[in-house]
C-alpha cells in the first residue's frame, strides 16, 4: 500500500478533478485557436528561436561591445594577409576575395548569421513535418501550436548552446539557391575564451585560427565540385527524412519499432536509419572527415612557417576539445554531433597523413580531384589503399624519389 501525499489527496478530488479538466480544455482550445487562426505561421516562431539564442548568449561570460569588436578587424585582416598568400603558393590554387571575405562576430551576430541556415532547413522539411488533418479542428491546431512550441525552443537552445562554443566557420548556404562565394566569420568572444583556456597570447592563437577556416575556404571554394556534391546529398538527406515523417504518421509506433529492431540487430544508433541514409551518412561522413582531416594536416604542415610554437597550441587545444568536463556538455555533444565532429578530425588526420607518408605531395594534390577520389569507409583507415587506388603510376614513381616529399600541396 502506497501513503498518498497532499498533492495526490487534492488531485483525487472530484471537484477538482473536473475544475482542471475544464481548465485543460479551455487551454487547448485557445491554443488551437491560435494556431488555426494564423496557419501561415509555421512550424518555426523565428524571432523568438532568437530571442531564445540571444538571451543565453549575452550571458555567456565575456560579451564584448561593439567598438571592443571594431577594435579587433585590423588584427584579423593582418592576419588573412599573411594566411592566403601562403595557402595559396603552398597548395597551388587561388582563393581570390577570401582576405576581403571577412568578419569578426560576436557570439550573437553568428547566432543570427546561422539563423538563415536554419531556415533553409526547416522550409525543406517543413511540408512534411507539419501535422495533417482537418483545417480549423482542434487536434490539428493543437498538435500545430504545440509542434511550434518545441522546435521553436530546440532551435534557440541549439543556437545558443553552439553559439558559446564556435571559434570560426566558414560561412556557405548550402541549401541556398545561390552560389555565392561564402565569408569567414570569426566569433571574438569565444576565441578570447579558448586563447585563456589553452594559455597561448590571444594574437597568436587568432592566427591559429584564421589558418584553420581559411584552409576550409581553400577546400570549398578552389574546388568547384565540392559545394554541388555536399548539397546533393543534403537534400537527400533532407528527403529521406521528410519520407521517414511520413511514415511515421502513417505507421506510428510499428515504425519506430522496425527500426529500434534493425538498430539492435546492428548494435548501432544507424540501424534507426533507412538504407539510403545509411549510405548518404557514409558519404558525407568520409568528405567531412577529409575536410576537417586536412585542415589540421594543413595547420601542421603550413602552420610552422607562421607560428613556431604550433604543435603545442594544437597540443593544447586537443586536450582541450576532447575533455567534457560536466555530463550535460557530453549528452548535448552526442545530440549536436559535436562527438562525431572530433572523431572527424582525428580519423580525417590520420588519413591524410598516412597519404602523404605513402605518396609525399604527389598524393596529397590527388586529394581534391573529385568526387571518384574520395575515400571509401575502409580506405580512411588504409590511406596506402587509397594512395594505390588513385595515384597514376608516374605519380607514384615520382613519390618515391627522394626529393618528392619536399612540396606539401599542388604543383
Amino acid at each position: 500500500m502506497t501513503v498518498a501525499t497532499g498533492a495526490d489527496r487534492l488531485l483525487a478530488s472530484r471537484p477538482v478533478r473536473i475544475g482542471l479538466a475544464i481548465g485543460i480544455g479551455l487551454a487547448a482550445r485557445a491554443l488551437a485557436s491560435r494556431a488555426t487562426v494564423r496557419p501561415t505561421e509555421g512550424l518555426v516562431d523565428w524571432e523568438r528561436a532568437q530571442r531564445i539564442a540571444h538571451r543565453r548568449l549575452v550571458r555567456t561570460p565575456g560579451h564584448l561591445t561593439d567598438q571592443q569588436l571594431r577594435a579587433t578587424r585590423s588584427a584579423y585582416a593582418r592576419h588573412m594577409a599573411r594566411v592566403v598568400p601562403l595557402l595559396e603558393s603552398r597548395l597551388g590554387a587561388a582563393l581570390p576575395g577570401v582576405v576581403e571575405r571577412h568578419a569578426v562576430a560576436s557570439r550573437t551576430e553568428w547566432a543570427a548569421a546561422n539563423l538563415g541556415t536554419f531556415q533553409a532547413l526547416v522550409a525543406h522539411l517543413e511540408p512534411s513535418l507539419m501535422p495533417r488533418g482537418p483545417k480549423g479542428s482542434l487536434r490539428t491546431g493543437l498538435a500545430a501550436a504545440t509542434n511550434r512550441l518545441v522546435t521553436t525552443s530546440q532551435v534557440g537552445f541549439l543556437l545558443g548552446y553552439l553559439g558559446t562554443r564556435v571559434l570560426g566557420q566558414y560561412d556557405v548556404a548550402l541549401l541556398s539557391a545561390e552560389q555565392a562565394p561564402g565569408r569567414l566569420l570569426y566569433v571574438e568572444e569565444n576565441i578570447r575564451s579558448a586563447a585563456r583556456a589553452v594559455g597561448v597570447p590571444l594574437d597568436t592563437f587568432r592566427l591559429w585560427v584564421c589558418l584553420h577556416e581559411t584552409t576550409h575556404a581553400f577546400e570549398l571554394e578552389a574546388h568547384p565540385w565540392l559545394r554541388p556534391y555536399l548539397r546533393e546529398r543534403l537534400e537527400r538527406q533532407v528527403a529521406l527524412i521528410a519520407e521517414e515523417t511520413r511514415h511515421l504518421q502513417r505507421h506510428g509506433l510499428r515504425h519506430v519499432a522496425r527500426r529500434w529492431r534493425a538498430a539492435a540487430a546492428e548494435g548501432s544508433w544507424r540501424g534507426f536509419l533507412a538504407p539510403e541514409q545509411r549510405a548518404l551518412f557514409r558519404e558525407t561522413q568520409a568528405v567531412m572527415s577529409l575536410m576537417e582531416g586536412f585542415s589540421d594536416w594543413v595547420m601542421d604542415e603550413v602552420g610552422a612557417e607562421l607560428i613556431p610554437d604550433v604543435a603545442s597550441i594544437r597540443r593544447r587545444f586537443e586536450t582541450r576539445r576532447a575533455q567534457r568536463r560536466r555530463a550535460v556538455d557530453r549528452i548535448l555533444a552526442r545530440l549536436t554531433g559535436m562527438d562525431l565532429k572530433l572523431e572527424q578530425y582525428r580519423r580525417g588526420e590520420r588519413f591524410v597523413a598516412g597519404v602523404h607518408a605513402a605518396g609525399g605531395g604527389a598524393a596529397i594534390a590527388h586529394l581534391w580531384d573529385g568526387p571518384e577520389t574520395l575515400p571509401s569507409e575502409r580506405e580512411l583507415d588504409d590511406p596506402a589503399a587509397w594512395v594505390a587506388r588513385v595515384m597514376p603510376v608516374a605519380d607514384a614513381s615520382a613519390a618515391d624519389a627522394p626529393a618528392a616529399d619536399a612540396p606539401a600541396g599542388r604543383t
